[in-house]
């Protein structure tokens, strides 16, 4: 579970809520038919938009908002230099009794074809694309999202011009227009909550988790053509550690020491 989602979400819920409280009734803040056109238009306008298997996908793609599987990049070094060490000691072979205790399937995959005496030149196209085809697949999920953050707002904007057709249609009693014009304006409100607070957030952590996903694959790749081309596995870490941020790289040990 990511912390920092779920307190982000419930943060801006409750400061909301807490600014309602303070101006007066929550209860005036609460209208069904303004959320009707919200949620139902911002979903009709999606469905229109995507193919219905990939909105049915939604639900496993929020919940990768808040359940980040990526692993660590320092601990992917570290475990590739590892290997890297034994393939140069008892040879590429070696690794296949290892693969079968790894858990990332992409690093296996690279793994078997280079113990298998795959061409390194097709190793690496085939890992190449399929981290390609892995980033267009975020870029789908997070299209879903990014097209409800920006439906929202405008459901939003069409439920208050609706209202405001109704009021100005019934304008017999004066005393009924500031109640009309806060029904109205609910709409927009609701719309701008659901887009700021839920949809885009969560589309920008979906940007990060496939960054740092991307990042991960990326540092299987050349270690894997690293492995198989029987490199020093000092030389091995330190070129994967360029793929860090200077702050992000482990400390040498000889460094340590002095």
């Amino acid at each position: 579970m990511d912390l920092a989602t779920l307190l982000g979400l419930l943060l801006g819920v409750a400061c909301i809520m807490i600014a309602i409280l303070i101006g007066g009734s929550a209860m005036a803040y609460v209208n069904a038919p303004s959320m009707f056109i919200v949620i139902g238009g911002a979903t009709a306008a999606t469905l229109t938009a995507f193919p219905m298997a990939r909105f049915i996908r939604l639900p496993k793609v929020a919940s990768k908002v808040f359940f980040n599987k990526t692993g660590d990049p320092i601990e992917l070094i570290s475990q590739l230099v590892e290997l890297a060490e034994v393939a140069r000691r008892d040879g590429i072979l070696a690794l296949e009794n290892m693969t079968e205790q790894m858990e990332e399937p992409f690093l296996v995959n690279g793994l078997r074809m280079a113990v298998d005496g795959t061409d390194p030149e097709i190793i690496q196209q085939i890992m190449e694309t399929e981290l390609e085809n892995t980033i267009e697949r975020h870029e789908s999920s997070r299209g879903l999202l990014d097209a409800m953050g920006r439906y929202a707002p405008a459901f939003g904007m069409i439920g208050t011009l609706i209202g405001l057709v109704a009021m100005l249609s019934n304008m017999d009693d004066p005393s009924k227009i500031g109640a009309g014009m806060a029904a109205a304006l609910i709409t927009t409100l609701y719309g701008s909550m659901l887009a700021n607070i839920i949809f885009l957030p969560m589309s920008d952590k979906l940007a990060l988790r496939s960054a740092e996903e991307t990042l991960n694959k990326t540092i299987i790749i050349q270690g894997v053509m690293a492995i198989q081309s029987g490199d020093n596995p000092r030389n091995v870490e330190s070129k994967l550690k360029t793929f860090l941020p200077p702050g992000q790289r482990p400390v040498e040990d000889d460094q340590k020491a002095a």
